[in-house]
């Protein structure tokens, strides 16, 4: 099993993400993705990721906004 990460703008839109050590990486569990997720959001926000989506094969585990939402 490998679990990856998609990322979209605030549209629903992939973005590619460039210069983000990891941001390519097939990691080996959920742990591994969600762990370096916690260190690089940060760096993604500036790259225009507003939200991502965890991915384990071809099944899309959730998706989560990197912005709090409005009230």
């Amino acid at each position: 099993m490998a679990w990856t990460w998609r990322y979209q703008n605030e549209l629903g839109q992939a973005v590619e993400v460039t210069g983000v050590e990891g941001a390519d990486e097939a990691f080996p569990g959920q742990s591994d993705a969600e762990s370096w997720l916690g260190e690089f959001w940060p760096e993604l926000l500036t790259r225009g990721v507003a939200e991502v989506v965890l991915i384990e094969d071809d099944r899309t585990e959730y998706t989560m906004p990197l912005t709090a939402a409005e009230q």
